[in-house]
């Protein structure tokens, strides 16, 4: 109460008193600070209870105003002789001590506003950058400190101004690693001024002159070895004679000490007041994004920042339950780091181990954003560390597992974060992690290469429809992901020689020629090696599915490319004989529903693959190596497998192995189009592609088909169930076969609309 009111008294007094001018004002404040420390007889009172703050504060507003009066650019009087006499030194060590109690706090309070409230630059000043550096180091020593607040409020403000000026950074990069045991406040201001300039980073490449340094901001030229005034002595005496130590500043030299004010952020990521450790992520942010490459260079060599994603990432991944439903990790709403607050009580669609799975997520996605904001060296070696320390050392034993349902678990959180990755530098990491590095092409032999890579396609084909499902779904979301790798690596290194084809030049007279009512080359049920199991009185009872279009070559160009992509697509649409069709019973379900959602996708695909300057043609037949033997690789060959036998696995494990077939239709190359929309390829002798096991299927279903009553009328009656036009009533008999023909039209005619989408796409200018 007794200081408060003579603080008023003395504000009234100023108030009263003649102006003075403000360099007489500003060192009327800062000598009545250090008055206080040569006259006071008690170390133990607060620093609220003394006018030191007041002092502070009024110091700051002259300071504002005078540079407010002045030219921009122009250094005043007031800044000179703060700067001149060393003042921000002289509050560190105060600081330091922490003298009277709470002046640390006060110390902080004033550098913050004095670097957020000045607009000159001030760090490139060696009496400013040196004991703002000093400073750093004191914060984040000790967790949950009164202080914490104003620390990471001064650790912010350094970093904010580094970002305007990024070559600032390298007054913070120190040569060498220093031992900072406990020192006397004396002995840190004495041996500040007797090193100067030694405290500069060799890596930074500037001049270690202080002449230059402060010509950079305006300032005069000032001795760094002139002695300091006799007020300074006085100061010091005076802190000697209260027997003020300075508090330690690490008990045990710290690692990686280049870096003082990232290594103070990352110890503030720690702390228990989550709206401190927020702020001090946002620094490290920050920080992380400076182009300065010596900083970059020891942010990730010199500093534990790696270790802390990683090590946090980890642990926060083990804390997860052993079994996650599956459909809780991938519908728990979209996570950003920094708001994962979360409270039980107010959660209605809680589950066991959200709070977890929400920790977990909210971390990656700062791993995440951190990487794409990050300096590229920078950002290369954090996704380096992520890869090695917690993808291979953590996800891939889980991966690898043989329990289903720490399998099932550990995929589905696999598939999340493939969704909610953004960072390419991060993206490109976890693709080699699942896929590994290989280009060749894939041989059957080899195609346990990359363990994980194998193990994971075979997952699409689990005895577990739910594992099946949830590797698909991972796999179906990779691929929509912006890397030239995902495919190249599933499915494109397969096809570049294009030897799943048969080169057989057509004479000229064949060029419009049927023979045999077939065209050469194109699909014949009889001499397809995959038919040779259907007996030869079960052939299509409709031989009118089977388009007469001539096959284009490259010495045979298309004529009429609008007739060529109609009967594309007919075959498609041709393909389920008209008694296994369904969908024409139905209202709204014909094959142009399917065409705005081709045309939407093909666009993005296309979005996404244009800087990889893929071909526009396929690689002419000349130039391939049609020796070779063809594997269509690990990857199409489960789903080929899978699509053979839709006629008997689930509808859900169905709808998914047609919309991974759908999605590599898409792609703009002319490898895959050709492979998996061309009906009129000329397949090699023992090659299979996506229509040749299509029409296996069909050949198989019109078997199956004669053995069933009221094949029809239960057909419809399943579809009209599946579109919940019709009441769930009593099983019907051969519902997977049922359901599975129902999904073999849709994809035909979902097929048939990527076909028609990419001609017209192709063939606008």
């Amino acid at each position: 109460m007794f200081s408060k009111f003579t603080s008023i008294l003395q504000h009234a007094v100023e108030a009263l008193a003649p102006s003075l001018p403000l360099q007489e004002d500003f060192v009327y404040h800062w000598k009545a600070i250090t008055h206080y420390y040569i006259e006071t007889s008690d170390d133990k009172a607060p620093v609220t209870d003394t006018n030191i703050p007041s002092h502070l504060e009024q110091m700051l507003d002259i300071l504002v105003q005078e540079e407010n009066e002045r030219e921009s650019g122009e250094t005043g009087p007031c800044m000179e002789y703060l700067l001149h006499h060393k003042i921000l030194e002289t509050l560190y060590t105060l600081g330091k001590a922490d003298c009277p109690p709470g002046m640390k706090q006060q110390v902080l309070v004033f550098y913050t506003k004095l670097l957020g409230r000045i607009r000159q630059p001030l760090l490139p000043h060696i009496n400013v950058h040196r004991p703002v550096q000093k400073l750093i180091r004191l914060c984040g020593e000790v967790l949950a400190t009164p202080t914490e607040n104003e620390e990471i409020q001064f650790l912010c403000i350094v970093c904010a101004k580094l970002k305007q000026d990024p070559y600032l950074v390298n007054f913070f990069l120190e040569n060498k690693l220093k031992s900072l045991a406990s020192k006397g406040a004396q002995n840190v201001v004495s041996e500040d001024t007797l090193k100067g300039e030694d405290s500069l980073s060799a890596d930074t490449g500037l001049s270690r002159q202080p002449e230059e340094l402060c010509g950079a901001t305006g300032v005069e030229p000032t001795e760094s070895e002139e002695e300091p005034p006799h007020q300074m002595d006085e100061l010091s005496t005076s802190l000697d004679d209260l027997s003020v130590t300075s508090l330690p500043e690490a008990s045990v030299v710290r690692p990686n000490q280049d870096y003082n004010l990232v290594n103070s952020l990352l110890n503030l990521t720690r702390s228990p007041d989550g709206r401190i450790a927020v702020k001090a992520c946002e620094g490290l942010m920050l920080l992380v994004s400076l182009p300065e490459p010596a900083a970059a260079k020891c942010l990730t060599q010199s500093t534990c920042l790696c270790e802390l994603l990683t090590d946090r990432l980890a642990s926060l991944y083990k804390a997860l339950p052993q079994s996650v439903d599956p459909l809780d990790i991938e519908t728990v709403e979209a996570i950003n780091w920094g708001l994962d607050s979360y409270s039980h009580k107010e959660d209605a669609s809680a589950f066991p181990g959200k709070r977890a799975l929400i920790s977990f997520l909210s971390w990656f996605d700062y791993c995440d954003q951190l990487i794409k904001e990050a300096q590229k060296t920078a950002a290369v070696a954090l996704a380096k560390a992520v890869h090695q320390r917690f993808f291979i050392g953590v996800m891939e034993p889980q991966l690898m597992q043989t329990s289903e349902i720490g399998i099932l678990t550990s995929t589905a959180l696999l598939h999340r974060i493939v969704r909610q990755v953004t960072s390419d530098v991060l993206l490109q990491e976890m693709v080699v992690f699942i896929l590994g590095e290989q280009r060749e092409p894939e041989t059957l032999a080899e195609i346990s290469r990359h363990p994980l890579r194998h193990r994971l396609i075979e997952h699409c084909d689990h005895i577990s429809d739910e594992i099946s499902i949830m590797t698909l779904r991972m796999f179906e979301h990779l691929l929509q992901k912006p890397n030239e790798h995902i495919l190249y690596n599933l499915v494109l290194r397969n096809l570049e020689e294009r030897n799943y084809t048969e080169y057989k030049p057509l004479c000229p007279e064949d060029k419009d020629v049927v023979e045999n009512g077939l065209i050469a080359g194109a699909v014949d049920l009889e001499e397809d090696p995959l038919f040779t199991d259907i007996p030869p009185d079960n052939t299509l009872s409709n031989p009118e599915w089977l388009s007469s279009s001539p096959p284009a070559t490259p010495d045979h160009p298309r004529n009429d490319g609008k007739t060529e992509v109609h009967k594309i697509v007919n075959s498609f649409l041709c393909l389920v004989p008209d008694e296994a069709k369904s969908s024409y019973h139905v209202e709204g379900t014909g094959y142009d529903t399917y065409l705005r959602d081709a045309h939407r996708q093909f666009r993005d695909y296309c979005a996404i693959c244009l800087r990889w300057e893929w071909p526009g043609s396929p690689k002419a037949l000349e130039k391939c190596n049609l020796e070779a033997p063809f594997f269509e690789g690990h990857f199409l060959k489960v789903l080929f497998d899978r699509m053979g036998r839709i006629l008997d696995q689930p509808y859900d494990v169905n709808l998914q192995v047609t919309s991974v077939l759908s999605r590599l239709s898409l792609f703009p190359h002319p490898h895959t189009h050709e492979y998996l929309l061309d009906p009129y390829v000329n397949l090699a002798s023992g090659c299979r592609s996506l229509f040749s096991v299509i029409v296996r299927v069909v050949g198989d279903l019109m078997v199956r088909i004669q053995r069933i009553q009221d094949f029809t009328p239960k057909l419809l009656l399943v579809r009209k169930r599946l579109l919940g036009l019709e009441p769930e009533g009593p099983i019907i008999d051969h519902i997977t076969l049922l359901e599975g023909v129902i999904v073999l039209e849709e994809f035909c005619k979902e097929l048939a609309a990527i076909a028609f989408v990419k001609y017209h796409a192709s063939s606008t200018p």
